[in-house]
């Protein structure tokens, strides 16, 4: 199924090589915001200065109500430490410690 949309005709980069980039981008415009932080403080209006990398943003940054959406439609799973079963184990556990413990002092 993961395989459904990928060709055998164009390979994929490696995954280090998608994570450099990635990671070289977000810098570049780490560096970028810096230097506007700069000129601002130095005096230039901020009107008067541009905002490098508005459009690498990603697409949920750009459309509030695509983001709203997304966030509704994800399902919040209940956490593991809730549930019944995670109690009942550690309920378990706790007794078992217990009566080495009371088995050890006597």
């Amino acid at each position: 199924m993961s395989q459904r949309h990928r060709t055998s005709e164009v390979p994929l980069p490696p995954k280090e090589e998608l994570q450099a980039h990635k990671h070289s981008e977000r810098h570049r415009i780490h560096v970028e915001l810096n230097q506007v932080a700069h000129q601002v403080s130095a005096g230039v209006e901020p009107d008067d200065v541009h905002e490098p990398g508005a459009a690498w943003k990603p697409y949920h940054h750009h459309d509030s109500e695509f983001a709203k959406n997304k966030l509704g439609k994800r399902k919040r799973r209940m956490r593991h430490w809730k549930t019944k079963m995670w109690k009942r184990r550690t309920a378990l556990r706790q007794a078992k410690a217990e009566a080495f413990r009371v088995a050890g002092e006597n």
